[in-house]
């Protein structure tokens, strides 16, 4: 499809951020937009689950909330265990007395971008597919404009421009701008550097308290950190792949992998993620009859990927290249999944940072020699809050990856067995209970 010659704002990417830009923009009253992806179609990939209180709050100050809360499932609470009891849980129910969120909601992230597609589809807005940037340069005519050029050669001249295109981003890399873990660690041999994702059926369907809807649990083994949540049948349509229907419940799960292990595959198979939940996984989902005498196998292996929990972060996400840059989401930052806060932190980026250019072009209509204050101040902001979740999520993944291996012989216990006995003894108290599900709403760190 033909892109036009002239763009006040382009967006380049369509995941959860490009597509919460675009709705944070015309709800703030800009129209003159395009927004690009370079592939064909969104991807049917399940990828990121969890959408906090904050992030709900904020979706719903741009009217784009209503619909995702109709399709998720409003969680209930996120549950730390060993393989076979429960050591502490946070439920949400205490950010009542802050929200009118108070809950998490899951929903695979190819059912987020696609209701979200819906939403900007409804008020005349389509999503240009598929065009790749290739190119950016200053205008020769308007120095605050600039000449953004696609693989098929089209050229569209805009004023902003905003980089969703991910991790690897092409706008970063065009503007210049460095991307790296802002504490200079490399994480490549860390117990939890590489991690494996799957969306799976059971035969027999499990049943216990873990299998129950609404709860996220993260299992503590030894070397490992294993995380399962339950979708029961609410998204098997969006879900299916390959023409094959999937009828039984769907779970997600989710496994650390050693790196005395090697490398997990491109796509794990399903016996690669049988041998997770039966090495890694609660009982209640094993096939081993040793630990559950109801062995439960793999049925059906919907989806599945791996990926690394390196963190990163750009050194700016503001710039100008002609036209003022930006930089959200996966584009302006990465870290682990631990506390599931990537993709919050990418649609409130982009909630905040249409606001700012709403107010950019109106003070720009007022007086065209504007300086870029607002626009700067909302980078440094943002990027102040990356760098706080960053750390956020290093803290988390440093607690989960203690390890049971005696301490000394002379002193015979593991710094993961007081973990947990810390755990189990805090988890008692309410007020820790809420202050943990605190942190993980982003409420305090919107």
């Amino acid at each position: 499809m033909s892109l036009p010659d002239n763009s006040t704002v382009l967006i380049v990417g369509a995941g959860p951020a490009g597509l919460t830009a675009a709705l944070s923009l015309i709800h703030h009253g800009c129209r003159d937009l395009v927004i690009v992806d370079a592939t064909v179609e969104g991807q049917n990939v399940s990828r990121a689950i969890t959408i906090h209180s904050a992030t709900v709050e904020a979706l719903a100050s741009i009217d784009a909330a209503d619909g995702l809360l109709s399709r998720a499932i409003k969680g209930k609470s996120i549950r730390i265990t060993s393989r076979d009891s429960q050591i502490f849980e946070a439920k949400f129910d205490p950010l009542k007395n802050h929200s009118a969120y108070p809950y998490a909601v899951f929903v695979p992230q190819n059912v987020t971008e696609l209701v979200l597609g819906q939403k900007l589809q409804s008020l005349g807005v389509q999503v240009q597919r598929p065009h790749r940037v290739i190119g950016m340069k200053q205008n020769e005519k308007d120095p605050r404009v600039t000449d953004v050029s696609f693989e098929n050669g089209q050229v569209i001249r805009a004023r902003y421009v905003i980089g969703a295109d991910g991790a690897r981003s092409t706008i970063r890399t065009i503007s210049g701008i460095e991307f790296s873990d802002p504490d200079g660690q490399d994480l490549g041999d860390h117990i939890l550097a590489q991690m494996v994702a799957a969306d799976v059926t059971f035969e027999p369907e499990p049943v216990g308290p873990l299998t129950i809807e609404g709860h996220l649990n993260g299992t503590f083994s030894s070397g490992s950190f294993f995380m399962l949540t339950p979708f029961g049948n609410h998204f098997n349509d969006e879900l299916t792949r390959d023409g094959k229907p999937i009828t039984k419940s769907i779970f997600r799960v989710g496994c650390a992998i050693p790196v005395k292990n090697g490398e997990p595959p491109h796509a794990p198979p399903k016996e690669y993620i049988q041998d997770l939940v039966d090495t890694y996984g609660p009982m209640c989902i094993t096939s081993d009859i040793s630990l559950n005498p109801t062995p439960i196998k793999i049925d059906q292996l919907v989806w599945s990927t791996r990926f690394r929990t390196h963190s990163a972060i750009a050194d700016r996400t503001f710039t100008r290249l002609g036209a003022a840059i930006f930089l959200v989401g996966d584009a302006a930052h990465i870290h682990s999944p631990a506390g599931g806060q990537g993709m919050n932190l990418a649609m409130r980026d982009a909630i905040f940072l249409s606001e700012a250019i709403t107010k950019h072009i109106q003070a720009s209509a007022e007086n065209p020699d504007v300086d870029d204050s607002i626009l700067q101040e909302f980078a440094d902001a943002r990027h102040a809050r990356a760098s706080e979740i960053i750390g956020y999520s290093k803290n988390l993944l440093k607690l989960a990856s203690l390890t049971y291996d005696t301490y000394a012989w002379w002193m015979p216990f593991s710094w993961a067995s007081v973990r947990d006995l810390v755990l189990r003894i805090l988890g008692r108290f309410d007020f820790v209970q809420s202050r943990v599900a605190w942190g993980m709403s982003g409420l305090g760190r919107r």
